[in-house]
């Protein structure tokens, strides 16, 4: 996003999912007056953050494109994943 101020139009064509972009005009239209700019300002950042995630995503693709390894900290969480799994698998039919 440049400069310029943040607009209803601007959130909802940052937000990129029309499913989302949707939301976020049901509450900016049925918000009170007195939680209009509340509303607003959680829905601009949720704009920042998908428009950072996005450029995130690109460099990241730029980074692989170009045979780096993309920089920042990176968790491995497979062992976590699998643990979790199992346990799912564990209580599936303990109704």
């Amino acid at each position: 996003m440049s400069s310029e101020p943040w607009t209803i139009e601007s959130i909802r064509d940052a937000l990129g999912s029309p499913a989302l972009a949707q939301r976020f005009l049901g509450e900016i239209n049925r918000a009170p007056a007195h939680q209009l700019l509340s509303v607003f300002a959680k829905w601009e950042r949720i704009a920042k953050d998908t428009l950072a995630a996005v450029e995130r995503g690109r460099e990241i693709a730029a980074a692989e494109a170009r045979g780096e390894e993309p920089t920042g900290e990176w968790i491995d969480a497979t062992d976590r994943v699998l643990a979790d799994a199992a346990r799912i698998r564990g209580t599936r039919g303990a109704a």
